[in-house]
Formats: structure tokens, C-alpha cells, sequence
């Protein structure tokens, strides 16, 4: 039998129910008064699309803190160069769409230069 996904005690049928007034006692203090201060004009764009039963959106709104009403969307979040397809789970809930989309990459380093070492100083650079 598969394993029951809870976050905070309430299963995903109950929190896709939830209104953002019933969500904020369960959210952390930062977050609580992010939604209490309102969405902005970009973000009640993204959330009405997302009402209209529209999947896989694109948004530059990494600001937007995930809430019920966005569980199992796809949403491409921009990274700066490119979107990121990132599907909303519960365990997201509270979070910002920023924090799953990397703005940076891990550098990966390839062979020494020439000149780089003392001994690929004797190498020709023809």
C-alpha cells in the first residue's frame, strides 16, 4: 500500500480545498505575510491562468509563494536563460517557485590550459 502524503497533518484532498485564509495559519511567519500583503498584478495573471485549468504555464514570477490552489501544475519558471518545468507538489507548499528553478550552474572544469602549469610551459602552442 502506498504511503499517504501529508504536509502539516492534512492529506493532498484536503489542502487543494484550502483557500489562501484557511493556508495561512499553516504556513511560516515570512510567507504568512507575503500572501497577507497581496499578489501582484503578475501574479493574479499567473494564479487566474492556473484557476482556468491551464497546464505547463511560463512565468518570470519566482516570487509567487506556492499555494494549494497550484498543487499538481506544471509551471515553467524562468531561470534567467531558460524555463524550468517544475510540477508542484504538497511538499512545496510555502516555498517560492524562485527556489526551484537555479539561477546558476555547477562549474565543471576540463584539462589545464597551456601556461597553466609549470610543465605544459615546455608544450608548443601550435
Amino acid at each position: 500500500m502506498a504511503k499517504e502524503i501529508t504536509w502539516r497533518g492534512k492529506t493532498e484532498e484536503e489542502l487543494r480545498k484550502l483557500d489562501v485564509k484557511q493556508f495561512l495559519p499553516l504556513t511560516t511567519s515570512r510567507v504568512r505575510r507575503s500572501l497577507i500583503r497581496g499578489f501582484t498584478p503578475a501574479q493574479k495573471e499567473l494564479l487566474k491562468t492556473l484557476k482556468n485549468g491551464k497546464d505547463n504555464v511560463k512565468t518570470h514570477c519566482r516570487d509567487l509563494v506556492i499555494i494549494p490552489e497550484m498543487l499538481t501544475k506544471t509551471i515553467q519558471i524562468h531561470s534567467g536563460k531558460e524555463y524550468v518545468p517544475v510540477k508542484i507538489t504538497a511538499e512545496m507548499l510555502g516555498h517560492y517557485l524562485g527556489e526551484f528553478a537555479q539561477t546558476r550552474k555547477s562549474v565543471t572544469h576540463s584539462a589545464a590550459g597551456i601556461g597553466a602549469t609549470r610543465s605544459s610551459k615546455a608544450i608548443s602552442a601550435r
